[in-house]
């Protein structure tokens, strides 16, 4: 009974092992999206806004597009906090008793994580774009370009941790669910003993295949005394 699972989690009420929880694989991958997106809001909100020597008003520092910066400092503030959900969600999935809950979790994690792939994807060609096009007027001292360019890798990383993060979702939907340990649906059995038909087992609805006669010929027989004391070899 220890090793029956359903959807990548043994039977609910279990204690919580922080090791053993650490350990899986995608806690692993969680943590390191969850820091992948610390660094790309990190770099975009503190050295993602520049500034000519003349000028007083900052600009995003990736061709001066304001919705470049803003798309990254939202996808990674928005990242951070679904990481944070689904590893909260990952604490507590193994004290999840019904099944249809367990599967409802999995499958909103693979539609989920493969969105923020999709996403990341999306965010790394945009920002590549921009800078790529950045015009070096507009940034005569160079400032930030490390942190620019930091942001447009982490978020590349990004595509490759969430579609991880889809795929060890699909590994446990493929195992679902061990049947003779979780049951979806629950049936009092006193309604079933009420449902069911009472047989009766008297002797008087029992018949022979050679009629009722004969057994009570063989049933008088048996007691009459005429027969004697039979010896019966062993």
């Amino acid at each position: 009974m220890e090793g029956m699972q359903a959807y990548g989690a043994g039977k609910a009420g279990g204690a919580f092992d922080p090791v053993t929880f650490f350990q899986q694989p995608q806690t692993v991958v969680r943590i390191v999206s969850w820091l992948f997106s610390i660094v790309i809001f990190g770099c975009i909100a503190n050295e993602g806004y520049i500034n000519r020597p003349s000028e007083v008003e900052e600009y995003c520092i990736f061709n001066r597009n304001q919705n470049a910066c803003n798309y990254g400092v939202f996808m990674g503030s928005m990242a951070f906090l679904c990481c944070v959900a689904f590893i909260a969600l990952d604490v507590y999935f193994p004290q999840i008793s019904s099944v249809k809950d367990r599967k409802k979790a999995v499958l909103a994690d693979i539609g989920v994580s493969a969105f923020w792939s999709f996403m990341w994807f999306v965010g790394f060609c945009f920002l590549a774009n921009q800078w790529q096009v950045t015009k070096l007027e507009d940034n005569p001292l160079k400032e930030g370009g490390d942190a620019a360019r930091a942001a447009i890798a982490f978020s590349f990383f990004s595509i490759f941790t969430w579609a991880g993060q889809s795929f060890l979702a699909f590994q446990r939907y493929k195992l679902g669910a061990d049947s003779a340990l979780f049951s979806q649906e629950y049936t009092d059995p006193s309604q079933d003993a009420a449902g069911a038909p009472y047989t009766s087992f008297g002797g008087d609805d029992l018949e022979s295949p050679g009629g009722g006669g004969g057994m009570q010929a063989n049933s008088d027989g048996a007691f009459d005394g005429t027969g004697g004391y039979q010896r019966q070899d062993y």
